[in-house]
C-alpha cells in the first residue's frame, strides 16, 4: 500500500509538471492554474506522512528549474503554502465542500502573494490584478475534480 501511494504521488507530480510545461500562450497562460501546487496541496491533505513541507520545497525547485525564473522563488512559495496547509490539515476533515474550496483558494493566494513579494524585491513591476487569476482558475479546477469524484476529505485510510 505504501509503495502504491508513493507511486501515485510521483505520477501525479509528473503529470502536473507536464501540464506546467505545455506551450501555454495568451489568455490561457494568464489563467493557467498552478498545477504543481494543486497536486502538492492534494497530497498534503490526503497523505501528510508521505508528502510534506520538504516535498513541497523539492517540487518548488523543479518548478524553478522548469520556468527559468528566480531560482528558489517557487521553492519558498510552495514551502510557505505547505506550512499553512499542514497546519490546518487535521481541521480540514471537518470542513464542508464550500469551506474546503475557500481553504484551497487561500492556500493558492498565499503562494501567489509570496511569489509577488519575491518578484517585487527582484525588481519586477506589478502585473495588475490579472496576476491573481490562476488562484481562481485553480479553485475552479479543484471544484471540477471534486465534482468528478476526487476524494479530498482528509487523511487517507491504510497509512
Amino acid at each position: 500500500m505504501y509503495t502504491n501511494k508513493l507511486k501515485s504521488i510521483y505520477l501525479s507530480i509528473l503529470l502536473a509538471l507536464i501540464c506546467l510545461l505545455l506551450p501555454w500562450s495568451g489568455f490561457a497562460l494568464t489563467m493557467r492554474p498552478d498545477f504543481m501546487l494543486l497536486v502538492i496541496i492534494f497530497w498534503l491533505i490526503r497523505a501528510p506522512n508521505l508528502c510534506n513541507v520538504g516535498t513541497a520545497w523539492f517540487v518548488g525547485l523543479f518548478v524553478d528549474l522548469a520556468t527559468g525564473g528566480i531560482f528558489g522563488q517557487y521553492a519558498l512559495a510552495y514551502t510557505i503554502t505547505a506550512f499553512f496547509a499542514v497546519s490546518y490539515q487535521k481541521r480540514l476533515v471537518l470542513f464542508n465542500g464550500t469551506q474546503q474550496l475557500f481553504y484551497v483558494f487561500i492556500l493558492l493566494f498565499i503562494s501567489q502573494v509570496s511569489l509577488l513579494i519575491i518578484k517585487t524585491f527582484a525588481g519586477a513591476q506589478f502585473m495588475g490584478w490579472t496576476y491573481f487569476l490562476p488562484s481562481i482558475s485553480g479553485v475552479l479546477l479543484w471544484f471540477i475534480a471534486v465534482m468528478f469524484g476526487l476524494d479530498v476529505g482528509g487523511r487517507s485510510r491504510g497509512n
